[in-house]
């Protein structure tokens, strides 16, 4: 008889001389199995695709790119019937073309890659122009070249001028600001670096060659309309026009909006606060609440998570989540540390709006406190300044607060972070929270 542990059928019992069969583990059969598996590649597909709307066969996500091209039918009709999202997908890129529920939502910039820091209006700017010169250039390219192109198109457009927007790119700041934008279309694969490096370019020590990706660079823009073709005055009319989805004016048409709205919602926002809905949406929401998160259930494998404020569907993988709490770093220590402030506030006092002032103070202290173990620049004058704008920011884009003009309002997900009064520890109850995800 075999009585290795690992391969063993048997057990011995307490006493050491008896054995007892383990009881056997029914098979599955050979189609269930398929099944599962077609259902766990779709779903992984579909979560990378979700996080990464643009997606290179020569990424360093080209195992789920396959994925993306095996199941592409299930995809488009999926992403078709629930949030309303179009799929294309060729031999070199997937697309998954996602327009936001709410276009006023300021909490979604392009970030960084290296850093994560959010992209500022200069730096916006400048990617556009980036991608016009793309356009334009060959197949291959430099940074210089790319950098004279930019400065002619600056210099051309009398809007930026009115703005008070100009390039010279001689300046270490707004070269600085190019190399961040290159370093996001790198890391979109719209640029393939083959040789050099964008900090010798900082330096005024030499150029980088890059191979341009036709297909990414087309896939760029998102839009439903031409921007050219929009001649709406206000940003906020312009936003609506370039995603605006013609409905038909029937029940069925209007439900299809209802659906696709609130499946976006719960997809792609870290909670769904029943306050925020309209009264339309609401109704919709309590009749077929199930219906829906079953779907993204099975879809995607986020789980719902219902309080009686409103739904978070919760990444328990967190592959799926780009922007979380806590995190690593002096930004994510002190994010939960003055999460944990504001959750006690809130439990003390109820949803009263904070001052900034009030906040700065505090940040003031716990850089005191923690000064030692967090990055050095933490100690320049002014710093709790900068620190406490950058972390009510992410609080913000977690929907955990919402700022005015000079306080913020701590909401009701904030309260997983306060401390437990009945524990004998100081550390803040964590059950986890979804993070954004990028159009």
């Amino acid at each position: 008889m075999n009585t290795d542990p690992v391969t063993s059928d048997y057990q011995h019992d307490e006493a050491g001389d008896a054995f007892r069969r383990q009881p056997e583990v029914p098979a599955v059969p050979p189609g269930a199995q398929l099944e599962q598996a077609t259902a766990a590649e779709r779903r992984r597909a579909l979560r990378v695709l979700v996080q990464h709307p643009l997606l290179s066969a020569a990424g360093p996500l080209f195992v789920e790119f396959g994925l993306v091209r095996r199941h592409a039918a299930w995809l488009r009709d999926w992403l078709a019937r629930h949030p309303g999202w179009s799929l294309q997908i060729d031999s070199e890129t997937a697309r998954l073309r996602k327009t936001p529920a709410d276009l006023d939502d300021r909490t979604r910039p392009a970030r960084e890659p290296m850093n994560g820091l959010p992209f500022s209006r200069r730096r916006y700017v400048l990617l556009c122009l980036a991608l016009a010169a793309l356009e334009r250039a060959d197949r291959q390219t430099t940074l210089g070249q790319l950098a004279e192109a930019i400065i002619g198109f600056a210099a051309a457009d009398p809007a930026l001028s009115a703005a008070g927007i100009s390039f010279d790119l001689i300046g270490h700041d707004q070269r600085r600001d190019l190399v961040h934008v290159i370093r996001l279309l790198l890391d979109l694969r719209v640029l393939v670096r083959v040789h050099g490096d964008e900090q010798q370019y900082l330096a005024t020590r030499g150029d980088v060659l890059y191979n341009v990706n036709r297909p990414a660079l087309a896939g760029m823009l998102n839009v439903r309309r031409g921007p050219s073709t929009i001649e709406e005055a206000t940003l906020g009319r312009r936003l609506e026009t370039l995603v605006e989805e013609p409905v038909p004016d029937t029940d069925e048409g209007r439900n299809r909006r209802l659906r696709s709205q609130l499946t976006r919602k719960l997809l792609d926002d870290p909670i769904l606060y029943y306050d925020r809905l309209t009264d339309v949406e609401r109704t919709y929401l309590s009749s077929q609440r199930a219906f829906l998160l079953s779907q993204i259930q099975e879809a995607t494998g986020l789980v719902p998570e219902i309080r009686a404020e409103g739904i978070a569907m919760v990444d328990e993988a967190g592959d799926m989540t780009d922007l979380g709490l806590p995190e690593e770093g002096t930004e994510g220590h002190l994010a939960l540390l003055l999460a944990e402030h504001l959750a006690d506030h809130a439990r003390q006092e109820g949803p009263v709006a904070v001052v900034y002032a009030t906040l700065h103070r505090h940040v003031a202290d716990l850089i005191a406190k923690h000064r030692s173990h967090w990055r050095k620049d933490v100690a320049e004058p002014g710093a709790e300044v900068a620190l406490t704008n950058l972390t009510v920011e992410r609080l913000e884009a977690l929907r955990l607060v919402r700022r005015t003009d000079d306080a913020i309002v701590p909401l009701p997900a904030l309260g997983r972070y306060a401390l437990d009064p009945d524990a004998d520890t100081d550390a803040p109850r964590i059950d986890g929270l979804l993070g954004e995800r990028p159009e």
